[in-house]
């Protein structure tokens, strides 16, 4: 195990465990999303379902596969399934984990000197940070019964930043050149 520290270790399988699950729950969303007719909000669920799938990712890299009990954080099925509910849902786990989960994740593998772990939870952390904005701004037009307004989505498939319409040429969280981004 790459991880020396038991604590960082349980923060590692429960990040794993919950970007896990929020990339599928925001996959099913974006189903829910598209039959209401708001195409770009469903392309938006499906772009930050692969975010989350890169922070799983690179969490599962962290731990070496290995598979333990992953407790689960945040989220959940929020209200009736609507899209403006299914978007609040996604506030709530992305607020969440920006306000409680990876500040203390980061800050525990910081004091134990966890380098790996350091870099997924403060990738995962900085990205979190944008989808509750862009969740939230979603949420005012579906609120409205509009769709969002955008060309495409952009995800780093090192760290998970995002981006709406142009790709920065280099990654501003992991300096990840443009060309690397997968387009939504």
């Amino acid at each position: 195990m790459a991880v020396q520290n038991a604590m960082t270790s349980d923060f590692l399988h429960s990040a794993y465990g919950g970007e896990s699950l929020a990339h599928m729950r925001y996959l099913t969303w974006a189903k829910i999303a598209e039959k209401e007719g708001f195409k770009n909000i469903a392309r938006l669920f499906e772009a930050i379902a692969y975010a989350e799938l890169v922070h799983a990712n690179n969490h599962f890299r962290e731990i070496d596969g290995e598979m333990a009990d992953a407790t689960v954080t945040a989220g959940g099925v929020f209200g009736n399934g609507k899209t403006v509910d299914n978007l609040q849902g996604a506030i709530n786990g992305e607020l969440h984990e920006v306000e409680q989960m990876y500040p203390v994740y980061l800050n525990t593998a910081e004091f134990q000197g966890e380098k790996g772990a350091q870099r997924s939870f403060h990738f995962a952390l900085e990205a979190e940070k944008i989808h509750a904005d862009m969740f939230a701004k979603a949420q005012e037009c579906a609120k409205e019964g509009k769709d969002m307004e955008f060309t495409s989505v952009h995800i780093c498939p090192v760290c998970g930043h995002t981006i709406l319409d142009d790709a920065p040429d280099n990654c501003p969280v992991c300096g990840a050149k443009k060309e690397m981004y997968k387009e939504f």
